[in-house]
């Protein structure tokens, strides 16, 4: 892994504000920036992509002046150019919609499977432009989350921004057997237990990273609800969303099912997913 942020783009107005987020994401870190384009037929690789691989860099150059910015046209699908390419960077940027070459980005699997299988965090930009707010964590004491807590405390210190750190659960997420008296409306489920539990966790996730970064204001949020509305209400005051890719308890399946299309299709501010290296 270099010193890059890679971009896809295939001048959709969504791949042009994605320009925007690796320009300044790149600028932060002080790192170089690559626009990609993949191509899958000869067809595809015309002037008019040219012209925009020169829009893109510009765009950037106007954003960031003085970042050292390359272009790659590379021949085959979305997926496989982009997981080649993010193999050497340190983030990968997306649009949350596109056409050509990253039109199916978020149909399908794709966009799944390059979280899963890619190489480093992956950001997709959709939501409001420009949001401002603190940097969301979406908790869930998993590895992949312990990832995603290092990148969230990251991004959060060089954005100079607060965290909030946040972790959802119900009684439908692991519950505790209840040893007290019968309950009709908690039947089987220890509450205090089981909250006491998740605040443990949510405690547990964040200290290591608290103690890292000592400059990031953080406040530690539990809450009792279902996880895809809790996660995509908080979405609306947040400028980055941050969630592992495989969690477990009140993040099964993540990036597999109804909670992650939630937050890639409904999100309010960007999202990025942070796969747990093997």
């Amino acid at each position: 892994m270099d010193d890059t942020v890679i971009v896809g783009v295939d001048g959709s107005p969504s791949s042009l504000a994605a320009v925007d987020v690796a320009a300044h994401e790149a600028g932060l870190r002080g790192a170089r920036l690559r626009i990609v384009h993949a191509f899958s037929r000869p067809a595809d690789l015309d002037p008019m992509i040219q012209g925009v691989l020169a829009q893109a860099e510009r765009r950037a150059h106007g954003l960031a002046p003085g970042l050292e910015i390359t272009r790659t046209v590379a021949s085959g699908e979305t997926l496989t150019v982009l997981r080649s390419e993010s193999r050497h960077a340190v983030l990968t940027v997306v649009g949350g919609r596109g056409r050509g070459g990253f039109g199916d980005l978020l149909l399908g699997s794709t966009v799944v499977q390059l979280a899963a299988h890619g190489h480093g965090p992956l950001m997709v930009v959709r939501g409001r432009a420009g949001p401002g707010g603190p940097v969301l964590l979406a908790v869930d004491g998993s590895p992949a989350g312990n990832a995603a807590a290092a990148f969230a405390f990251a991004e959060a210190t060089l954005r100079g921004a607060p965290l909030v750190a946040m972790h959802v659960w119900n009684t439908w997420s692991e519950p505790t057997p209840y040893e007290g008296p019968a309950d009709p409306l908690n039947v089987g489920v220890d509450l205090d237990r089981l909250r006491d539990r998740h605040r443990g966790l949510l405690e547990e996730a964040v200290a290591r990273w608290r103690a890292a970064h000592p400059r990031v204001t953080v406040e530690p949020r539990l809450e009792r609800a279902r996880v895809r509305h809790a996660l995509l209400d908080a979405s609306r005051e947040a400028q980055l969303v941050v969630a592992g890719v495989r969690g477990h308890g009140g993040f099964t399946g993540m990036l597999l099912g109804s909670v992650s299309q939630a937050l890639l299709y409904h999100a309010d501010c960007p999202v990025a997913v942070v796969r747990a290296e093997e």
